[in-house]
């Protein structure tokens, strides 16, 4: 899997909201648009997923994620939030950078796929770094989908 099969230039915005919710409907009024989707469909599934749960895996990310039965592919949006939020994550920091992800209802064994892949990348400190000292969306992006040599 490779994150620039779910994750295009366009798709990577920064963001600025006073709340994990506002973030949420934010991010899924975008997404519906790009997947053709109802935007109160997929605002409702992400939420619905995020009450199991927060997303937020630490370290400043949140990944939120919901499997949509209309959608054909996985689709992904990076965010960068001018203002850091609580997000409920699990090590109690403020969260910077969101990835929401969509993935197909139909393909199990493939969703567990993407949502690792984009996991380990936001895991990985030094993509991470690259993505905080990003001065435009390009330079974003370029840290989410690119292997950022180590310093």
């Amino acid at each position: 899997m490779n994150i620039k099969d779910i994750l295009s230039l366009p798709n990577v915005i920064e963001v600025r909201a006073a709340d994990k919710t506002k973030v949420l409907q934010e991010l899924c009024r975008r997404a519906s648009t790009a997947v053709a989707s109802p935007v109160e469909f997929v605002t409702r599934e992400v939420l619905k997923r995020e009450e199991l749960g927060s997303t937020g895996v630490g370290q400043g990310v949140a990944i939120p994620h919901a499997r949509l039965a209309d959608i054909a592919k996985p689709f992904g949006i990076l965010a960068r939030l001018r203002n850091p939020i609580d997000f409920d994550a699990v090590d109690g920091r403020l969260v910077d950078l969101v990835f929401l992800l969509l993935l197909p209802q139909s393909q199990p064994s493939d969703q567990l796929n993407v949502l690792a892949c984009v996991a380990r990348k936001l895991r990985d400190p030094v993509a991470v770094s690259a993505m905080r000292a990003a001065t435009d969306t390009a330079g974003l992006y370029r840290g989410m989908v690119e292997d950022v040599p180590s310093k």
